[in-house]
């Protein structure tokens, strides 16, 4: 088991909601916080014309400024932090490791819902096999709030084995005392686009269908997590599409995303590009085969 939560950190409001964020998941996980900055300042440093020596104390500043806001916030919670060199992905990648969860914070996109991704964090995204969680500054809980957890929304595939992806979600729908909401979306088979008639039936059929196989699907883990309220919807239409309206007042969106390379590299697929784009609420992207 990994026993900490890493954020990154370099000084925007941006990371300081995902420190607020994070700290807030560490405490639940009964886990220690680690807030790490990375910056390669010989090739793009964060502030232009520091240099090496006003680089290196920028980030302590952005360190002990992220790593006060979070003790107060949470006096019990143990904290460290960290300051890396090398190109800040690669850095972030390698820290992460060793953690149970990655948080890095993302800008909204104008006045849209959703996530604006950097060079750094899909990079970051894509370059680790730990589950990443991103989050916007609207995000971040509030001074003083009383937190509340309402709902997780699961997209899942009932045509992939992705046991990581729902692991995660039910550990987390399990520590929070939440609802897990696991949602799939489904088309009809390409056969019927070439039927010179169409049955209304068949696409009933087949939803029922989809419906039994996704409940087929979650049964061990409800057994596995028995305090957890379970429900699940299989839609006809668009899965990122369908999952990103079924998220408009989640706490979490949990979304999976393959470890496989195309030739064209690495690469996020359609329904975790989807949510992270237009999901009104912090997202973890869970690595898997």
């Amino acid at each position: 088991m990994k026993h900490h939560v890493t954020v990154g950190v370099d000084g925007s409001r941006e990371s300081r909601a995902a420190a607020r964020w994070g700290a807030q998941e560490a405490a639940l996980r009964n886990v220690p916080l680690r807030l790490v900055h990375a910056v390669d300042w010989l090739i793009s440093p964060a502030v232009p014309g520091l240099g090496s020596e006003g680089a290196d104390r920028w980030a302590d500043e952005a360190l002990t400024d992220a790593a006060e806001d979070v003790r107060r916030r949470h006096p019990g919670l143990e904290v460290s932090t960290r300051s890396l060199s090398g190109r800040p992905a690669a850095a972030l990648a390698a820290e992460a490791v060793d953690a149970g969860l990655l948080v890095l914070g993302s800008r909204g996109v104008g006045g849209l819902v959703g996530f604006l991704i950097g060079s750094v964090g899909l990079s970051t995204l894509v370059a680790t096999e730990t589950p990443v969680a991103l989050v916007r500054v609207s995000d971040a809980p509030k001074e003083a709030e009383p937190v509340r957890y309402g709902e997780i929304v699961l997209g899942i595939d009932i045509h992939e084995a992705a046991d990581k992806v729902l692991t995660f979600a039910f550990e987390e729908a399990d520590r929070r005392g939440c609802v897990l909401r696991a949602v799939h979306g489904w088309k009809m088979p390409s056969i019927y686009q070439y039927a010179p008639f169409f049955d209304p039936e068949n696409e009933r059929e087949i939803g029922r269908s989809v419906t039994v196989m996704l409940d087929d699907m979650l049964m061990p883990w409800r057994h596995k997590f028995p305090s957890v309220c379970v429900t699940h919807e299989a839609f006809m239409g668009p899965a990122g599409e369908q999952l990103v309206r079924a998220a408009a007042r989640a706490d979490l969106v949990v979304v999976g995303r393959h470890l496989r390379r195309s030739p064209l590299g690495v690469h996020l697929g359609s329904v975790a590009h989807a949510v992270l784009h237009h999901a009104a609420a912090p997202v973890a992207v869970i690595a898997h085969d």
